[in-house]
């Protein structure tokens, strides 16, 4: 087979490395990749918004399946555009990735078909909303509906803060339109973890959880980020947790989506918090997570290839796991998530061992060596026997490659550890 990935993050770098292990696979193509995947992948310069020539080059090379990383085109129709042409393509419809682009989507069909989340209000007037904030109180979330890069969230745990929100997303418009109309949830309190499946229509494949640290700074301080590192799999999170959270929520989000006419075929991710109620959701995507794809993918010893074929011809995959744990590190730009500088020095790659299984996500490579070229630069992901080895062995790989230029989290995983030692 050959495969093309849609995208150059580190998602991707994950998506094509794993799919690159696959014995059905004779060649992976990235589009437009990157400088850190074309190792692995035949990259194209093709921007994952330009469908046209997305589905021309997956025609003239003859491509036999397509896997769809970012949010930003799922949400634009490119299935659709591949499925149109007759190409094969692993991603939800545009009519399903509203599960994603419009929070207030996802909030309407969780309430219709009783999956728990947490009381909310959508408001497209600021005085309506900062009157609902008001009546409401704080601590409060505040969500731009549209697509965000996943910075769209304010958590805000005072008044003042909440003010502040809903100022910077209705009247500074610092998302743009994403922000024209404002999901205000109640906060949760609880244990956070990602769970993603593999679902075509009513049929739903769990993959292993992960949790995700969104905070930019150790001790969960901070403005939140696209995530600063991850790790699999989440041992205070039971197992008979994960079953009810497939039972309550993913699987009626997935028969409600073909009961409503937009079936969802793809990787639906469930951001969940295990309440003193049980789980709830916090938010779907309609994609691999970032920075969990990165720790779930090294876990998982079955062919993912073969697993989303069996998916998308309604079988029944097999999924094997191993037992050991991952933890993931991103290393960001200075002054991520805000500004930041891109041409920034990063130590040399090539002293990381070859058990450090390292994906980029925005470096450039020059003539000197590799550079940031984006806030979240790059992920290092280690397998461990337990979650604190795995922990040590990624942030002396991170101590080694930092400079002045970017910053890491050294916390990874801490909940983990502090509830084990409860």
């Amino acid at each position: 087979m050959k495969v093309l990935i849609i995208g150059g993050g580190g998602r991707e770098h994950a998506m094509a490395w794993k799919a690159a292990q696959s014995p059905l696979v004779s060649q992976v193509y990235a589009a437009p990749g990157s400088d850190g995947i074309a190792s692995i992948a035949e990259c194209v310069p093709i921007d994952v918004s330009d469908f046209e020539a997305l589905s021309h080059f997956a025609i003239e090379k003859s491509i036999d399946l397509t896997l769809v990383g970012p949010e930003l085109p799922l949400v634009g129709g490119v299935v659709d555009h591949f499925k149109q042409k007759g190409l094969k393509v692993f991603g939800p419809s545009k009519a399903a990735a509203q599960i994603e682009g419009s929070k207030a989507f996802a909030k309407a069909l969780m309430e219709k078909y009783a999956i728990p989340t947490s009381e909310y209000q959508a408001f497209t007037d600021y005085e309506a909303a900062r009157g609902y904030l008001h009546q409401v109180g704080a601590p409060i979330v505040l969500k731009a509906d549209g697509l965000a890069a996943g910075k769209g969230v304010i958590v805000a745990l005072t008044m003042d803060e909440a003010e502040v929100g809903l100022k910077t997303l209705m009247k500074d418009k610092k998302f743009a339109e994403a922000g024209a109309r404002v999901v205000i949830e109640e906060y949760l309190e609880g244990e956070e973890f990602s769970l993603m499946a593999l679902v075509n229509g009513e049929q739903v494949t769990p993959l292993a959880i992960a949790q995700d640290h969104k905070r930019a700074y150790e001790d969960d301080k901070g403005p939140n980020t696209g995530g600063m590192g991850a790790y699999s799999p989440v041992p205070q999170i039971a197992p008979a947790v994960v079953d009810e959270a497939v039972r309550t929520i993913v699987q009626p989000a997935a028969s409600g989506m073909v009961h409503d006419g937009c079936p969802f075929t793809g990787v639906l991710y469930a951001g969940l918090m295990l309440t003193k109620n049980g789980p709830k959701v916090i938010e779907f995507n309609c994609r691999f997570g970032d920075p969990e794809t990165q720790v779930v993918l090294p876990r998982l010893k079955s062919d993912l290839i073969q697993v989303i074929d069996d998916v998308l011809a309604g079988r029944k995959p097999t999924l094997e796991w191993t037992d050991q744990t991952a933890v993931g590190v991103v290393l960001a730009s200075a002054g991520y998530p805000g500004a930041y500088a891109k041409g920034g020095t990063i130590g040399d790659l090539a002293v990381l061992p070859d058990e450090a299984l390292l994906f980029h996500a925005g470096t450039r490579k020059t003539d000197a060596g590799w550079v940031t070229n984006g806030g979240r630069v790059l992920l290092v992901t280690r397998l461990a026997d337990n979650l604190r080895t795995a922990r040590d062995a990624v942030n002396q790989d991170m101590a080694q490659i930092a400079t002045d230029a970017v910053f890491f989290r050294r916390d990874i995983g801490h909940h983990a550890l502090e509830a084990a030692e409860k």
